[in-house]
């Protein structure tokens, strides 16, 4: 326990190292990236993968993934305009509703996995269809073009993706403190210690009277929580809702947990490497933009960022092929 406590320690100062390269290095390629603002500004091109990707840790800690959040982010972005536009709801009531919505999107793909035992990725690719489905359909019978969506939303709400608090973004205070609150459920409470515990050994931990199949169900909960957190800054932000605002976030989501350390087959991970990855991606994507690389060049970043990752992460675990021919001549 006390070298995987070292190792994470080391990933999280690699990462810490590697996060102040990379703004060296494209401060270089373009000063104005080393400017105070744009780099607090940058947030804003993070914080919709670091919302989910602090939860997602969660989920994969036990030994699973969700690759529906990017559709569950297009459909409580469109519930929420709907409620708002076209019942008159409350714009606050509508955003309680969303994540209301997220939350169920979370329990389904949990209960299918924990209770049905369909495979997780499985089960999480079959309800990204079906809520991406949904949320095309809905808007459609209310008449209104999915390519435009829905606009037109109040300045109380668009304040929460362009407002500031004491010079500070709002995307930033909210990245914070969902950190903060990430943090506690998984390193400072009885659930984050049975999540770790699941996702070890779910035989052994069901042995010792930890109720797997509940912690895996709730784990996919604030996943859907955290994409509809999401969905709701995005339409915030974009001052639109849309059923395709969550379609590009899958990989950098995935690739924002597992380069924070976390391992993809369970049982090791934190919320503190998951959020310096975040940043790692989001400052990639500001930086290659500003470099003046076309935008496809980010999803080759982002890419490489995770095949390297989970590279070293093995390397370093000893789950390789050198591992494996030194422990048969070993044997010999």
């Amino acid at each position: 326990m006390r070298k995987l406590k070292n190792l994470k320690c080391k990933w999280e100062l690699s990462l810490v190292a590697f996060l102040m390269l990379e703004i060296v290095l494209f401060g270089l390629l373009n000063p104005r990236f080393l400017k105070v603002r744009v780099l607090l500004n940058s947030a804003n091109d993070f914080v919709t993968v670091a919302i989910i990707a602090l939860f997602m840790t969660l989920v994969i800690i036990t030994g699973g993934i969700d690759i529906s959040m990017g559709s569950v982010v297009g459909l409580t972005s469109v519930v929420m305009g709907l409620l708002w536009q076209e019942l008159g709801m409350n714009i606050w009531a509508a955003v309680t509703c969303a994540l209301i919505v997220g939350g169920i999107c979370g329990a389904i793909n949990g209960f299918l996995v924990a209770y049905v035992g369909v495979q997780a990725m499985v089960a999480t690719l079959g309800t990204s269809f079906l809520y991406a489905g949904v949320s095309l359909v809905i808007i459609g019978f209310s008449g209104i073009s999915a390519a435009e969506g829905i606009t037109g939303f109040p300045d109380a709400f668009r304040a929460i993706g362009h407002g500031y608090i004491m010079g500070i973004p709002s995307s930033l205070i909210l990245f914070g403190t969902l950190i903060v609150i990430a943090y506690v459920i998984l390193h400072n409470t009885t659930f984050g210690r049975r999540v770790y515990l699941t996702g070890v050994n779910r035989q052994a931990a069901e042995f010792s009277g930890i109720k797997t199949k509940i912690i895996i169900l709730s784990t996919h909960m604030l996943v859907g929580i955290g994409a509809a957190v999401s969905g709701m800054y995005i339409t915030s932000y974009l001052s639109s809702s849309r059923a395709d605002h969550g379609a590009t976030l899958t990989l950098s989501v995935i690739t924002a947990v597992v380069l924070g350390g976390t391992a993809i087959t369970g049982g090791e991970g934190s919320i503190v490497g998951t959020a310096l990855a975040s940043v790692i991606i989001g400052l990639m994507t500001l930086g290659l933009q500003m470099a003046g690389l076309p935008t496809q060049f980010v999803g080759i970043g982002i890419g490489l960022l995770l095949v390297i990752s989970v590279s070293i992460k093995s390397f370093l675990s000893g789950n390789n092929i050198l591992a494996e021919l030194k422990k048969k001549l070993r044997a010999e």
